[in-house]
């Protein structure tokens, strides 16, 4: 298996986690559920084979992607492939940074799979085929990049209400209870209502939502590397007020009850083989 990592310079720095380019995995299963974690995506698959997402319950296609395709932030989670025989590049966002990036409002995407040329134009097949005639994944990352920084133009200075998202996302994310998404508010310097719609907007869910995303992914990260786990002490330190409201969101979120997901879990975070 080829797996490369590449860290993006100034200023796609600010915005881009990562660059994700690998081909030659091999897995024991076919299909994964994929839980929500906030981030949002590009996915560029480098075969001409279609790739599809899932029914959750029935398994059977209910969507076709090729080529390219973004994924906005989830709020249930989707069947996917497990990536065997794949060779992918991944523009993997910072949380609530893609916006600069995308046309139209963050919102849009939520919960939603949609082909990258709906979104970017003919721009984006242009890049694929730059990127089937790349000799190197170095010359492959050069040419994401300066397709970003196409995409981007003005939109990637920040301001303000850029600021005041980013506060708000990194005290959600550090703190992840009612309690204090309340007290954020008040610090702010915007209404309420304001507040939700920069937030839908640049991140694509209102802070609330968001806010359970992160708590539900405190808590699986508390599992990691444990075999047996106290889950009334994981929903109390996640930020949950009783443990009824736990089981419910954990199950939205994964499909599975907390015990259900112990027994599937796998070393690789958020990724759940069904089949």
């Amino acid at each position: 298996m080829i797996l490369q990592i590449h860290k993006p310079v100034f200023p796609l720095n600010a915005f881009i986690e990562n660059l994700v380019y690998y081909e030659g995995l091999h897995t024991p299963h076919n299909l994964d559920r994929f839980l929500p974690d906030g981030n949002t995506e590009i996915i560029i698959d480098l075969t001409e084979k279609p790739q599809y997402i899932y029914d959750n319950e029935t398994l059977q296609e209910i969507q076709t992607c090729r080529y390219a395709w973004v994924s906005g932030v989830r709020t249930r989670p989707i069947t996917i492939p497990s990536g065997r025989g794949s060779r992918m590049l991944i523009v993997a966002f910072k949380m609530g940074k893609a916006f600069p990036f995308y046309p139209f409002a963050m919102s849009e995407l939520n919960d939603t799979v949609t082909g990258a040329d709906l979104v970017f134009g003919r721009d984006v097949l242009d890049l694929w085929e730059q990127l089937l005639a790349a000799k190197s994944s170095e010359r492959m990352f050069q040419l994401v990049e300066g397709f970003l920084l196409q995409q981007a133009g003005d939109a990637i200075c920040e301001d303000t209400s850029t600021r005041c998202v980013d506060y708000s996302l990194s005290s959600i994310i550090n703190k992840p209870t009612l309690r204090h998404l309340q007290r954020l508010s008040d610090e702010i310097g915007y209404s309420q209502k304001h507040f939700i719609s920069l937030f839908k907007e640049q991140v694509g869910v209102s802070p609330k939502q968001y806010l359970k995303i992160m708590r539900f992914q405190k808590a699986i990260l508390a599992t990691e590397n444990k075999e047996f786990v106290q889950w009334s002490r994981i929903a109390l330190e996640s930020g949950y007020y009783d443990q009824a409201h736990f089981i419910h969101d954990f199950k939205l979120f994964s499909g599975f009850t907390p015990n259900e997901y112990m027994k599937r879990k796998t070393s690789l975070l958020n990724y759940i083989p069904v089949c």
